[in-house]
């Protein structure tokens, strides 16, 4: 009887440690997150140097919003909240589609403050912003403590000044939206950190190839895109130079 070895099998087999698993996650995580950012960078260009396309989104002669500005505003949210919720339910292409479709809706609603900001503030700012996130993202990747409990709480806070935020965008406090911007600020500074101990920690326990882990790349790149373009827009409202 002729005897076969099948060691080629197990010499082929590479085991990942908990910290290159987390390395390989993190890194198809930014890859997404850096691709979504380009996607809203495009449509912010294309609608703030195309006329007709701003058209669509501002009423010139009203000074405000159109019905399509109104819903490019909201859109984003609503995107948001479908992926947040959807993710165990959805399939893998329909979470990935609808995470290009919020950066697009990002995109389109972040040209509205080339209306406002000058570009070298809005240039100046996004480089600023990315520093202190990723400063940030270090040091939730390499701390020791544990962030659960303070993420937690902000999360929390997050909500209560969201739905402010959204009342005060038909009020239209200026008062309020300074403070609330500050308060964003600092809210996605602390979440920055604690997403990146969070998603860490999600990529050491994952398990590769499967739907559910491509899954989890896309939602691990929705959450700290989400973040970054929070902690951008909260600090340009606060340093931008206007126009």
């Amino acid at each position: 009887m002729e005897t076969k070895d099948h060691g080629y099998v197990y010499k082929n087999v590479i085991q990942l440690t908990e910290d290159d698993a987390s390395r390989k996650y993190l890194g198809k995580v930014f890859a997404w997150m850096f691709i979504a950012l380009g996607i809203s960078a495009f449509c912010a260009f294309e609608f703030f140097l195309n006329p007709g396309l701003m058209n669509l989104i501002v009423d010139q002669e009203r000074g405000g919003f159109s019905t399509l500005g109104y819903v490019a505003i909201f859109a984003p949210v609503a995107f948001s909240m479908v992926i947040s919720f959807g993710l165990n339910r959805l399939s893998y292409p329909v979470i990935l589609f609808l995470f290009i479709a919020y950066a697009a809706s990002v995109g389109i609603s972040l040209s509205i403050f080339g209306l406002i900001y000058t570009a070298t503030s809005i240039f100046t700012i996004f480089i600023s912003a990315a520093v202190v996130f990723g400063i940030m993202a270090v040091a939730g990747y390499f701390t020791t403590m544990d962030l659960t409990k303070m993420g937690s709480i902000l999360i929390m806070i997050f909500f209560g000044a969201f739905a402010v935020a959204m009342v005060n965008f038909f009020l239209g406090s200026p008062q309020l939206s300074y403070i609330l911007s500050f308060v964003f600020v600092v809210l996605m500074v602390g979440l920055t950190a604690y997403y990146m101990q969070m998603l860490k920690r999600i990529g050491a326990g994952l398990e590769y190839g499967s739907a559910e882990s491509k899954k989890l790349v896309i939602m691990g790149a929705f959450v700290l895109y989400t973040t970054f373009i929070n902690l951008f827009t909260s600090m340009l409202r606060l340093f931008g130079s206007r126009r």
